[in-house]
């Protein structure tokens, strides 16, 4: 069985409030970030990074001065910095999405950052604008530490599938319009035109953007099941991928994805060679119907190690 520690158990009913109040605080952070860094692939530069103490930004500009953020998930502050050496915190507790707002707003006012955003949420229905969301408030400190530590847990093994790819691949990254952890791979190969139906209160050109080239893409959300769930899709998806075998989870034909329950994963023997199995098989379906070229992306993330630990 996984070690409880290690792979936390954390049901998705049990923190729904604040879910739905911090993914608008992720939003508000995320939407600063869009507007303070160049586009790179596929929206790689609004996401968050894994951090030791939570979720962080990349380094912004605004104008000539540099600045980051954190959302530190121990402290339970978020953590505004500027290169110039100013720091600023805004504290995470039980207040309004709109309180949120206001406050991480008048701290880059205090470190002399003038940043304009979109000041309406995306990816969710009724897409209240922020100043006004009154409504979302919680905050479980408990349940928010919970999360962030499964996905410590979770980006140690997509980082591990990540080195096992030479090709073009994303960083191990959380988006905060649908508040997923994934990685991506692609084939080098441009995609066909993506013409689905966009997530609400999201313009078509975002997923345009995003489904641009071949993919394969593995991520981890909390839905789908009672504790979260791992999901893996190829866009576009090959004939005969939703029909394929794998030897953990099962493809949901509603969301045209393989889905693998996170309580699944917890409760192996091996979590982390569960998850990794999961990752590589769904991975290896789609690249082989879809005739990827595997013996040129593919390498071993060992392939040097006795080198490394040679003694110079």
């Amino acid at each position: 069985m996984g070690d409880n520690a290690v792979w936390p158990d954390l049901q998705v009913d049990s923190w729904t409030p604040t879910r739905e109040t911090f993914h608008m605080w992720l939003q508000i952070v995320g939407k600063i970030q869009m507007a303070s860094s160049a586009l790179v692939n596929h929206w790689w530069n609004v996401t968050y990074e894994v951090s030791a103490r939570g979720l962080r930004t990349g380094l912004m500009r605004i104008g000539d001065q540099g600045f980051d953020a954190e959302f530190d998930l121990l402290d339970h502050q978020l953590v505004l910095r500027s290169a110039d050496g100013g720091r600023r915190t805004v504290e995470l507790r039980p207040r309004t999405v709109a309180d949120f707002y206001a406050a991480t707003f008048e701290a880059l006012a205090e470190l002399r950052l003038d940043c304009v955003i979109i000041p309406s949420p995306n990816e969710v229905s009724p897409a209240v604008p922020f100043a006004q969301d009154t409504t979302h408030a919680a905050y479980d400190p408990v349940a928010v530490t919970t999360w962030w530590r499964q996905l410590v847990a979770i980006d140690r093994v997509f980082r591990t599938w990540r080195a096992g790819f030479a090709g073009k691949d994303s960083p191990v990254q959380l988006f905060w319009g649908s508040m997923d952890l994934s990685c991506v791979r692609y084939s080098g190969r441009v995609a066909p035109p993506w013409h689905g139906t966009p997530p609400p209160s999201c313009p078509a050109w975002v997923m345009q953007e995003a489904e641009s080239r071949e993919n394969a893409s593995a991520g981890f959300w909390s839905g789908g099941s009672a504790e979260g769930s791992f999901y893996a899709y190829t866009y576009p998806a090959p004939t005969g991928y939703d029909t394929a075998t794998v030897s953990v989870g099962h493809f949901d034909a509603g969301l045209g994805e393989w889905v693998l329950p996170y309580a699944d994963v917890r409760t192996s023997d091996n979590p982390d060679q569960t998850l990794l199995t999961f990752l590589q098989e769904t991975y290896a379906v789609g690249a082989d119907l879809a005739h990827w070229d595997r013996a040129t992306l593919e390498v071993d993330p060992d392939r040097l190690a006795a080198q490394m630990l040679t003694p110079r």
